[in-house]
């Protein structure tokens, strides 16, 4: 990965927002794979990531954690054999913001 790829963003200084249902299935349809889970202060967007084996899976996780660490956004993570399961919500907003959609976008290019 290239440092040109990956920018580390100072979200303290940029104004976020909850998004609205609209704008959440519109940005959903965009991403294969991701799905909506929870309600209310726990809405996220998650997707299930499967991989040959636990050497792969650790690879990825260990990929997501560099850019999560670069975007300074954080996913939940489910780490199991041949499996990830990444969780991205925004706490603070007790909702989604585009933060969670721009990390989704960058966890899928990873294996692109």
């Amino acid at each position: 990965m290239s440092g040109s790829m990956i920018t580390r963003k100072d979200w303290s200084r940029m104004p976020r927002r909850a998004l609205t249902p609209t704008e959440i299935v519109t940005r959903l349809a965009e991403l294969p794979g991701w799905k909506l889970a929870g309600d209310g202060p726990d809405v996220a967007i998650e997707k299930t990531y499967s991989f040959a084996n636990y050497d792969e899976t650790l690879g990825f996780v260990n990929a997501l954690a560099f850019v999560a660490n670069r975007m300074d956004h954080h996913p939940d993570l489910s780490v199991h054999y041949g499996r990830c399961v990444v969780r991205f919500s925004t706490h603070t907003l007790r909702g989604l913001s585009e933060t969670d959609f721009e990390c989704a976008r960058a966890a899928d290019a990873l294996l692109a």
